[in-house]
């Protein structure tokens, strides 16, 4: 999402600057991660200008193929101890740099590029293009990206939910509908409904879906573009459904309890790995690394946890040897190897997480932010907490338990959901819904209450279904009553 966003950014730029541009994604099966060597030197041949996005700062040698002409890289991702040889490398993360912005996702990097280029136009007597309407772009990238909503990014993104509120991206409002979003977006619908739905080109589809779609004006080409992502992402939750069990498998018989989590597989889709292994991170409270294997190699991605740098440490591996290449930040890396490095790069990578101290994580705690009961659940107490949003990576949404709580319906939703509707003594009932409830416990112990009385913790929100708003519990999770709080 990232990368499209950003292309898309700078594609609507040139467009109203009444420029046009060449947009290119490598293939991930085919091509590989970010630029390559054959790709660029074509395009040097029939640009004066190549801008790579979200990519660009560890690919020396495809940038050095690529001289037969200019070319910037706009990029957030760690950087090594040398950069390309480049016209410029624009990056928070440069090992030069302060890191006062690393917090940034490449499209707050394109965005303030802009700013920058509007500003020079300005002094040249020259009308820019409107920034402010591309910020719809920015909060979609930095929310999808995990980027922490702090600082500029939180700005960015809370202007940004308005200018989404809008409906003017042909291509964003195609998708809502799509996505059947009938209500004003949130940091939810960008993570959860937009974002996987623009990514699911790239995993499994033509890479470039994405990034037409949120480029084009076209209302015409944005429905076509949308229903065909729409497509991709329900056969995207199909094979990530197989990948993951298969890796949580794997998993377990390697041991959950180690300072990485790890599972690599011949066959596994590239385009999953990396939302498995968030699964495996979501699970055991580890960074966690899913690779898939074909033939000599293994493309994989890994995903960690609060205080631990799997970026550096996968950087780190590739400058040893282990691996072929990889890079990455704080929280998520890619990563290619060798089928036989495959277990001593591994085994290196849980030496280096566990000196960070991967090894003595305990299981995850939910932190509370207070009590509720059902009767103070209204739909006004969820506007004042949406008021102080956005929420997200950085900056949580409020979370509240009810304690003590009858269940008095429950139902299986969709594909391994829960749906519930629970009260107290007083007589005051609220509705629930548990996502992949049944990937766990929580799901079978609730669908099985026989009259057993739980606490229940999640975050409220406001369902709004045939024209009514209800306030809804977005439930995380449950303890029998006779547990305490």
């Amino acid at each position: 999402v990232d990368g499209g966003a950003s292309a898309s950014l700078l594609v609507s730029w040139l467009r109203d600057a009444g420029l046009s541009a060449t947009l290119y994604v490598p293939d991930r099966i085919d091509e590989g991660y970010g630029p390559n060597a054959p790709a660029m030197a074509r395009l040097a041949e029939a640009h004066d200008l190549i801008i790579c996005v979200d990519c660009g700062t560890l690919s020396h040698e495809p940038i050095a193929a690529a001289k037969a002409t200019d070319v910037m890289v706009l990029d957030h991702h760690l950087g090594a101890e040398t950069l390309p040889d480049a016209l410029a490398v624009v990056n928070p993360n440069r090992q030069d740099e302060d890191g006062a912005l690393g917090h940034l996702c490449a499209a707050g990097v394109v965005f303030l590029l802009l700013v920058a280029a509007n500003r020079l136009m300005r002094e040249q007597g020259q009308t820019g293009p409107d920034l402010v309407a591309l910020l719809d772009l920015v909060a979609l990238a930095t929310v999808a990206d995990v980027a922490p909503l702090v600082g500029v990014n939180r700005a960015l993104v809370r202007q940004g939910l308005a200018v989404m509120a809008r409906r003017e991206r042909v291509g964003l409002r195609a998708l809502a509908d799509v996505a059947r979003m009938d209500s004003a977006p949130t940091s939810y619908h960008l993570g959860f409904l937009l974002g996987p739905r623009v990514n699911a080109g790239g995993r499994i589809g033509a890479a470039d879906l994405g990034a037409r779609l949120l480029s084009t004006d076209n209302p015409s080409e944005a429905e076509a573009l949308s229903e065909r992502l729409e497509l991709l992402n329900k056969e995207r939750r199909e094979i990530e459904a197989r990948v993951r069990d298969e890796a949580l498998s794997q998993a377990e018989d390697r041991g959950l309890d180690a300072p990485l989590v790890w599972a690599a597989g011949d066959g596994w889709h590239p385009g999953v790995v990396g939302i498995v292994a968030a699964r495996l991170k979501e699970a055991t409270n580890r960074p966690a690394v899913v690779i898939g294997l074909d033939g000599d190699e293994g493309k994989g991605s890994g995903r960690s946890v609060s205080g631990i740098d799997l970026g550096a440490q996968i950087q780190r591996l590739a400058a040893e040897g282990l691996l072929i290449k990889g890079g990455g930040h704080k929280m998520a890396a890619g990563l290619t190897v060798e089928r036989d490095k495959l277990e001593p790069a591994m085994a290196r990578l849980s030496e280096m997480l566990d000196a960070q101290g991967a090894g003595a994580l305990g299981p995850s705690d939910l932190k509370l932010d207070g009590l509720l009961m059902p009767a103070a659940a209204q739909v006004d107490l969820v506007e004042s907490l949406e008021a102080a949003g956005p929420f997200g990576a950085g900056a949580p949404a409020p979370r509240f338990v009810f304690p003590d709580q009858r269940i008095l319906f429950t139902k299986p939703v969709g594909d391994g959901h829960l749906k519930i509707t629970f009260g107290d003594k007083q007589g005051s009932r609220v509705e629930a819904i548990a996502f992949g409830a049944f990937s766990g416990e929580m799901g079978p112990a609730l669908e099985a209450h026989k009259g057993m009385r739980f606490h229940l913790a999640g975050r409220v929100e406001i369902n709004t279904w045939g024209g009514r708003q209800r306030v809804q519990l977005r439930l995380e999770d449950a303890a029998p009553a006779a547990a305490g709080i």
